[in-house]
C-alpha cells in the first residue's frame, strides 16, 4: 500500500490538499484530485496564455480570474505560494460551477474550471472523466469513503497536516478579511460571491 507520505512532496500536497479542500466544499474528492491534476500546476508556476493572461500556481487560476476576486483580497502572489489556498480556491469554484452552472452533465460542468467554450470544454471533459475514474480508484484503495464521512487514518492524518500550517497575511478591507483556506460561497441574487471571514 502507497501511503501519502511515500509520494513525492508535489503530490503530496497536491494529494492532502485536495482531499481537504474537496471535504470543506463537500465535494467528492476525486473530482478536485482530477483536475489538480489535469492542470499539473506548481507552486510559484505562471504559464503565459495566449491572449496575455496567465495561469498561476498549483491549480493554474487564470489571471483574469484572480483580477475579478482581488476585491476579496485574492491576490496572484497569494495564489501562486505552496499550501492549499490555490485549492480550496479552485474547490470553491468547481462548487460554484456545479451549482450554478445551468447546462451540461456534472463533468461538463466541472470542465468549465478550464473553459466555457464546447470544443476545449469537451477535450478538458474526457481527460478528467478518466482522471477521476483513476483516482476513485486510487482512494477506494485507501479505504476514503467521503459519502459516508469515513476517511482512512492516512487522509484524516493528511488533511489534519494542512490545516495545522500557519495561514499568510492577507489583505484587510475594513469591512472584511480574506482568510485562505476559508473561502464561503454566500447566498445572493443573481450570483453568489466568496464571503471572507475575521479570525
Amino acid at each position: 500500500m502507497v501511503y501519502v507520505a511515500d509520494l513525492p512532496p508535489v503530490m503530496q500536497e497536491r494529494v492532502t490538499c485536495s482531499i481537504a479542500a474537496a471535504e470543506k466544499y463537500r465535494l467528492p474528492p476525486h473530482y478536485l484530485l482530477a483536475v489538480a491534476e489535469r492542470e499539473n500546476g506548481r507552486p510559484g508556476q505562471q504559464v503565459r496564455n495566449t491572449n496575455g493572461t496567465y495561469d498561476v500556481g498549483a491549480m493554474q487560476i487564470n489571471t483574469a480570474y484572480i483580477r475579478t476576486l482581488s476585491r476579496y483580497g485574492v491576490t496572484q502572489s497569494a495564489v501562486a505560494q505552496p499550501g492549499c489556498y490555490a485549492y480550496y480556491l479552485a474547490a470553491w469554484r468547481i462548487k460554484r460551477h456545479i451549482v450554478y452552472d445551468r447546462k451540461g452533465d456534472i463533468w461538463t460542468k466541472i470542465a468549465n474550471y478550464h473553459s466555457y467554450t464546447p470544443k476545449y470544454n469537451a477535450i478538458y471533459r474526457a481527460a478528467i472523466i478518466r482522471l477521476a475514474e483513476k483516482w476513485e480508484r486510487w482512494l477506494a484503495g485507501r479505504q476514503w469513503n467521503n459519502a459516508k464521512g469515513n476517511t482512512s487514518t492516512q487522509a484524516v492524518s493528511a488533511v489534519r497536516t494542512i490545516r495545522s500550517q500557519p495561514l499568510p497575511k492577507q489583505y484587510v478591507s475594513p469591512t472584511t478579511v480574506y482568510v485562505p483556506r476559508t473561502i464561503r460561497v454566500v447566498e445572493r441574487s443573481p450570483e453568489p460571491e466568496p464571503e471572507t471571514v475575521q479570525n
